[in-house]
């Protein structure tokens, strides 16, 4: 097993010393969930009383709430899995063990190409691996997918309300303070119009533990440019709420 490298050490046992279905109860929870990385639309649904507290994750941070929504007469969890590819994928895999199988993340993400205009959907259908996490889950390789069946009832809901969106590989990065000029050349050449932080890696948790998921990014800052441009003279909250209800509609399809 030993490489040169030990991030290329990977161990396909699918047993690990702490194995999340051993350590985590099954709870009586929707098989479908939203993962929202905007806290702001899930405070906005919490004042509005639109969702409903349902259990909590835990974490040395606190509590990390999960709550619940109905939609079309069909239950849909909503959580907020935090930032960051490790963080991340933990929190999935304890949503997993408790009984949910099938997942839409929505969140912004920033371009490599500044023609793309703020709020401007995009569907990855790969991510390349720039992160650390998903190595622990998949053989190693350049980059991996989401689900089939995620993307197709992503776009079919765009399609539905006839939304302007785009399919493209985004690229995952553990590191957003080493985002170099190099770096976005080559992303940009291997076909990559996005960059974020967890894609690739919950892309690699749900084949490991067999479920569904992908994921709804619109635009944000522009990475593009000789200087980072957040462009945050349009309303990001609106935008994240209607991506955050497509989100919901795509994941209820599933």
């Amino acid at each position: 097993m030993k490489k040169k490298y030990p991030i290329l050490e990977f161990d396909p046992s699918k047993l690990a010393i702490i194995e999340p279905s051993k350590v985590i109860q099954k709870l009586d929870v929707p098989e479908h969930c939203v993962l929202c990385f905007s806290y702001d639309v899930i405070e906005k649904l919490k004042n509005d009383n639109k969702i409903k507290h349902l259990t909590d994750l835990h974490s040395c941070m606190g509590l990390h709430p999960v709550y619940e929504l109905n939609f079309n007469s069909k239950r849909v969890a909503l959580f907020h899995p935090g930032i960051g590819a490790s963080f991340v994928a933990g929190l999935f895999e304890e949503l997993i063990a408790v009984g949910m199988k099938k997942f839409i993340a929505c969140g912004g993400a920033g371009v490599l190409d500044k023609k793309i205009a703020v709020g401007h959907l995009i569907v990855p259908t790969s991510a390349v691996r720039d992160e650390g996490t998903s190595y622990h889950y998949l053989a190693p390789s350049r980059e991996n997918e989401p689900s089939n069946e995620g993307v197709e009832a992503i776009i079919k809901t765009l399609k539905k309300h006839k939304c302007k969106y785009l399919l493209s590989k985004t690229w995952t990065t553990d590191a957003i303070y080493r985002e170099t000029k190099e770096k976005i050349r080559l992303r940009k050449s291997e076909g990559c119009l996005t960059v974020e932080m967890e894609c690739s890696a919950l892309c690699a948790v749900a084949k490991f533990r067999g479920v569904t998921f992908a994921q709804l990014l619109y635009a944000g800052d522009d990475v593009s440019c000789e200087e980072w441009d957040p462009r945050k003279t349009k309303d990001r909250l609106f935008i994240m709420e209607k991506v955050f209800w497509l989100a919901v509609e795509a994941c209820s399809e599933l």
